[in-house]
C-alpha cells in the first residue's frame, strides 16, 4: 500500500525572527513570560532597529538568504508611531535589495481594523499572525485575554479581508478549559484556513500572574502524555485543512527553561507529537489495508521524527508487525507498507 503524508510543503525560505518583548501590548496577559523567553525586560525599540539594519546590512554582504522577516513578541499593530512603519521601511529596502521575500508580525485579535491594515500592507506587510489563544469564551475571561471567541473569529476575517496571509496562534490548558475545548479550537482555527498555526500548550512560568494561580490550587496545567494525545490529534485536523503547523510548543531557549514550574514542559514536544500523528496514520493505513506488515518505507523527511523522542514509538510499531529492521529510508514522498 502507498499512501502521502498529509502536511502541506514546508516553506523554502527562512525566518529571520525579530523579537519585541511587550511591545505595544496593552497589557500583560495572564501567562506571558516574554521576558524569560528573550531574557529581556523590554524592548528598545531604537536599538532593535539600528541592530536590524546592521545585521541584515551584514547578510547581505555575505551573500545570505533570502529570508522571511518575522516581527514577535509584542503587539506588533499596537506599536506607537512611528515604529510600525520605521520596522516596515527597513525590510522593504532589504527586500528591494533581494535579502528579504515576505514580511509577517504578531498581535492580537483586538488590535486589528481595516484601515490600519490596508496602511501596513502598503507598506509591506504578507502575513498578520494572531494570537488567538482561544475561542472558547470563558478560557478567553479566566485568562483575561479582554475578548471573545467572536472578536477574535471577526480579527481572522479582517486580516483575510485585508488581503494578507493569516497565521493563527492557539494556547490549549488555559485557564477555563474543558474536555473538548483545544478539539473544537482547532476546528474552527482549521476552519477558517490560515496559513500557518503554532500550538503552545500552556505552561505555569516564574513571574507571571498565572504562578500564583497554580501554587494556590486554582489552575492545574496539561500532563505531558495528554498534551502529546491531543496536539497529535490536532495535527491532521490542520493539516487537512492544508495548513502549516510551524511551531509545536515554545522554543527551548535556555532563558526560559529554568523558569517553567509546571505543565508539559518538553524540548523535543514538537517531535514526539508529530511522531505520534504519523504512528495513528501509519495504524490507520495498515487497518485498511488489512495487511500483517513486515516492512515500511519512509520518506526521509519523516525519519527523524518516525519513532518519536528517543525511540519512544518503538513498541507501537513493533506490535504492528513493524520492529526496527523493517523500516526502510527512502527518497521520494511516499510511504510504502509492505
Amino acid at each position: 500500500m502507498r499512501f502521502t503524508h498529509p502536511e502541506p510543503p514546508p516553506s523554502p525560505t527562512t525566518v529571520w525572527p525579530v523579537f519585541l518583548p511587550f511591545a505595544g501590548c496593552p497589557y500583560r496577559c495572564i501567562y506571558c513570560a516574554q521576558d524569560k523567553q528573550t531574557g529581556r525586560d523590554a524592548a528598545d525599540l531604537d536599538a532593535i532597529l539600528h541592530g536590524l539594519e546592521a545585521d541584515l546590512e551584514q547578510a547581505l554582504a555575505r551573500g545570505r538568504g533570502p529570508y522571511e522577516i518575522a516581527f514577535y513578541g509584542g503587539t506588533f499593530t499596537a506599536l506607537p508611531e512611528p515604529w510600525p512603519a520605521a520596522f516596515l521601511d527597513v525590510a522593504a529596502r532589504y527586500r528591494e535589495r533581494g535579502l528579504l521575500t515576505r514580511v509577517r508580525c504578531s498581535t492580537r485579535p483586538d488590535c486589528v481594523d481595516p484601515g490600519l491594515l490596508a496602511d501596513l500592507r502598503g507598506r509591506g506587510l504578507d502575513l498578520v499572525e494572531l494570537g488567538i489563544q482561544s475561542f472558547d469564551d470563558r478560557a478567553l475571561k479566566r485568562s483575561g485575554r479582554g475578548y471573545t471567541g467572536d472578536v477574535a473569529a471577526s480579527a481572522c476575517a479582517v486580516v483575510r479581508e485585508s488581503g494578507l496571509g493569516l497565521g493563527i496562534q492557539l494556547l490549549p490548558g488555559l485557564p477555563g478549559d474543558r474536555p473538548g475545548v483545544f478539539a473544537d479550537d482547532v476546528r474552527r482555527a482549521a476552519a477558517l484556513r490560515p496559513e500557518t498555526a503554532r500550538l503552545y500548550p500552556c505552561l505555569a512560568i516564574r513571574g507571571t500572574p498565572l504562578e500564583a494561580l497554580w501554587r494556590h490550587g486554582a489552575y492545574e496545567p496539561w500532563s505531558l502524555p495528554r498534551t502529546r494525545r491531543e496536539l497529535a490529534e490536532a495535527l491532521p485536523v490542520l493539516w487537512g485543512a492544508g495548513v502549516r503547523v510551524i511551531r509545536l510548543g515554545l522554543p527551548p531557549e535556555n532563558t526560559l527553561e529554568g523558569h517553567v514550574l509546571a505543565g508539559p514542559w518538553h524540548p523535543a514536544l514538537g517531535q514526539s507529537a508529530r511522531g505520534l500523528a504519523l504512528l495513528g496514520m501509519v495504524r490507520d493505513k495498515v487497518a485498511e489495508s488489512g495487511l500483517a506488515p513486515t516492512r515500511l518505507d519512509v520518506p526521509r523527511r519523516y525519519q527523524g521524527e518516525l519513532l518519536g523522542h528517543g525511540g519512544e514509538l518503538a513498541g507501537e510499531y513493533a506490535a504492528l508487525g513493524l520492529h526496527r529492521g523493517a523500516f526502510r529510508y527512502v527518497d521520494g514522498d511516499e510511504f510504502v507498507l509492505r
